[in-house]
């Protein structure tokens, strides 16, 4: 039995009951509590129940002090309760799905990366998670040719027996879905927003199509509205449950940079498409070239690299130091105490930055997008923390 699915059947006999599954929702849901944490509980409780059943006493014995802490200052908020009712009854809903990790339809490709969901709420058909894939996404102002571009690609991708998966946004990912869908092909959207508040608004009809033909996917409850930190959290699922991921058009600090650079940390194959070098809107596609993906400029070489031995992409640009990374981004002295304050231990919460920093959250949650745009650094499970 492989390692993989050793903890599958581990997760299925810990957690083979509606009270366990309720436990583990509840759990999931407290701030800072990502699958790692919940693997760390359940090597010392017998189950999520087990959990919620311990008391102070218990879980400051069993576990680390500030998790300890963490995790009793959580199940204490009153919204709690409310907020894990309200997705017991939305998972009642005909055509509506709540994944678990040891679920038959959860992606197994999205086992093998860093920060797995603990949770995956679904609208559409949940067994095209487990299809050959391809994430496709780009620029939100692409050039009318990047548009073209995208639907192209789709369509050929889908004639070759893949499921192409985006991000819903305006642009690129748009047009890839939509690519898709005019040949009846599969496709698959993931949001930066919960499955009851869809985003951007212009996109409900198109929403409404992919559940017909595919699925819209997403890790946060159904009332949750979108939010900057969302988006990149967004990107690990996008490029962690398909096998490669194709740039069609993206700037130079493009959040699809992001989905390429997560790609690159699962193993997964980084493809791009070449532009004039008088488009800023190829600017990006042309650092991920010269970083060492592959560049392609029609939809058969992506899928003779898929479909022969998978490799890993490895980036032929020397990495830079942090310091040296600083100093060419000119960092504001806000950005550096967030920073250096990273820089002590492997990761911090939002909130614990917030206390360290002395930031208020909605300026310290903007400033921690735009460095991750800048690659300094990444979304963990639990929070954040410098980029390699």
């Amino acid at each position: 039995m492989s390692e993989l699915a050793a903890e599958q059947h581990c997760f299925s006999s810990c957690i083979d009951t509606e009270q366990n599954q309720e436990a583990w929702v509840r759990l999931s849901l407290v701030p800072g509590i990502g699958l790692n944490r919940l693997r760390s509980l359940l090597a010392v409780f017998p189950s999520p129940l087990a959990v919620l059943e311990a008391n102070d006493s218990e879980l400051r014995e069993k576990l680390s002090g500030s998790f300890a802490a963490k995790l009793i200052r959580g199940l204490q908020d009153k919204k709690l309760d409310q907020c894990t009712e309200s997705i017991l009854q939305w998972r009642q809903k005909p055509d509506y799905e709540l994944l678990f990790p040891f679920s038959p339809d959860y992606p197994q490709r999205l086992l093998e990366i860093h920060s797995p969901p603990p949770l995956l709420f679904i609208k559409g058909n949940p067994l095209l998670l487990n299809t050959s894939q391809v994430a496709m996404v780009g620029s939100r102002k692409p050039t009318p040719q990047g548009i073209e571009n995208a639907r192209q690609f789709a369509r050929a991708l889908h004639e070759q027996g893949f499921t192409v998966t985006s991000g819903l946004a305006i642009g690129i990912d748009g047009a890839a879905h939509q690519g898709a869908l005019s040949v009846g092909g599969n496709t698959l959207a993931v949001l930066g927003s919960g499955l009851e508040y869809i985003y951007p608004r212009r996109h409900k009809q198109l929403a409404e199509e992919i559940i017909q033909h595919g699925a819209i996917v997403s890790e946060f409850p159904p009332d949750t509205p979108p939010h900057p930190t969302h988006f990149p959290r967004r990107n690990r699922i996008i490029s962690g449950m398909s096998l490669g991921t194709l740039v069609v058009e993206a700037s130079q600090k493009s959040g699809s940079l992001i989905t390429a650079r997560f790609a690159l940390e699962q193993g997964r194959e980084v493809f791009a498409v070449p532009g004039s070098i008088h488009n800023d809107q190829a600017i990006g596609c042309h650092q991920l070239i010269r970083s060492g993906a592959m560049l392609v400029h029609h939809p058969e070489q992506i899928v003779e690299e898929l479909k022969g031995p998978l490799g890993i992409m490895t980036t032929t640009k020397p990495a830079q130091s942090l310091s040296n990374r600083i100093d060419a981004l000119a960092c504001t002295p806000e950005q550096r105490k967030i920073l250096q304050a990273l820089s002590a231990v492997s990761s911090y919460h939002p909130d614990e930055l917030s206390d360290i920093t002395g930031l208020e959250t909605q300026s310290l949650t903007t400033m921690l997008f735009e460095l991750e745009l800048e690659g300094l650094i990444k979304t963990v499970p639990g929070g954040v923390a410098l980029q390699a």
